[in-house]
């Protein structure tokens, strides 16, 4: 990637602020990029970086103005949101790195799969009998594609991802690597000697369009019918995904969120790490729950923020821990300290 500042200007609808020759080759951190990086400044508490920044381009929002002397060398691309075009030239670098289509000689692929105009198949990739691989999508390294499984066009799947039998992944989608689609689910019957017996799960997972699932993740099959990620989701590193788990459209869900078999979540809900959520429930459309909460009845209000574990209204949870603050300080109790620069 070689660029010039009027060519990133372009590509971002932005304007120049100095040299529109300045040329850039890489993307760089603020704090630390050197001559040809391009960086961007999004956030106030970094601009003091910007001053003392090695970088040859730096993008910042169209009402910038410095307090000090800028680099005498450095030019800047002057957009409505910096955040966003960033991400844009992130998207524009990553399409760089992707591989050359091809299949390659170690991939493992049944005569009978399906495999799509322009793809990347990676080495020891393994694609099983029946199953179809759209249109430009790349498969890295020991990707495991199983039996009848169908992916669509323009995805990428990084190494070590597994799609078991049966399951559906929609156009555009991304899965980082160790991440299994369509492992069994928990799902056991209590025998009369105190044993378990394994109840089968038949059913699948159904990825839709322009899903995004970080690394290391499982989503179980469904024991009958489907597991189902509606479209535009955004899943972190490290989330078990439970059998017959719905969640809705552009739900985004940070790491080590665990959610039980059966439960729906609705659309557009934020939920932090380490949330835990029990089978069977329901939470509203819009719902935020803060990290570390738990979740264990249903939440049917919609657009509602929740914290704590039970958790309940912020509101209510802040007025909770302050009652319980002034009742630990009128015990005069030595033991029990509170760290009063905790607010």
């Amino acid at each position: 990637m070689e660029q010039t500042a009027a060519e990133l200007a372009i590509l971002l609808d932005g304007s120049v602020s100095g040299n529109p020759e300045t040329r850039v080759r890489k993307l760089g951190k603020i704090e630390s990029a050197g001559t040809g990086a391009v960086t961007f400044l999004a956030n106030k508490e970094y601009e003091k970086y910007v001053y003392k920044s090695g970088a040859s381009v730096v993008v910042v929002s169209k009402d910038f103005q410095p307090k000090k002397d800028l680099p005498p060398d450095m030019t800047l691309v002057k957009v409505d949101d910096p955040y966003s075009a960033f991400a844009k030239l992130l998207d524009a670098y990553d399409n760089i790195l992707k591989r050359d289509e091809g299949v390659h000689s170690s991939a493992i692929i049944h005569p009978d799969a399906i495999i799509g105009a322009g793809c990347a198949i990676g080495p020891g990739v393994v694609i099983d009998k029946g199953a179809t691989i759209g249109d430009r999508t790349e498969l890295r390294a020991h990707v495991y594609i199983g039996r009848d499984v169908t992916i669509g066009t323009d995805c990428m799947f990084f190494s070590g991802v597994r799609i078991l039998d049966r399951c559906h992944v929609g156009n555009r989608c991304t899965i980082q690597g160790g991440t299994v689609i369509g492992s069994d689910g928990f799902g056991f019957a209590p025998k009369d000697d105190g044993s378990y017996a394994k109840v089968p799960q038949t059913g699948n997972v159904i990825l839709e369009d322009d899903c995004d699932i970080g690394a290391l993740c499982t989503l179980d099959r469904a024991t009958l019918g489907s597991t189902i990620v509606r479209k535009g989701c955004k899943l972190d590193n490290l989330i078990q995904v439970a059998h017959n788990v719905v969640i809705g459209e552009k739900t985004v869900i940070a790491a080590q969120t665990g959610i039980a078999g059966s439960t729906t979540i609705g659309a557009q809900c934020m939920i932090g790490g380490q949330v835990g959520i029990s089978g069977h429930l329901k939470i509203a459309n819009g719902s935020r729950i803060a990290a570390k909460s738990g979740v264990s009845a249903s939440i049917l209000t919609p657009n509602g923020t929740y914290q704590g574990n039970p958790v309940m209204p912020i509101k209510t949870f802040h007025k909770f821990h302050i009652a319980l603050r002034k009742l630990v300080r009128s015990q005069k109790n030595p033991e029990l300290i509170i760290d009063d620069s905790i607010k």
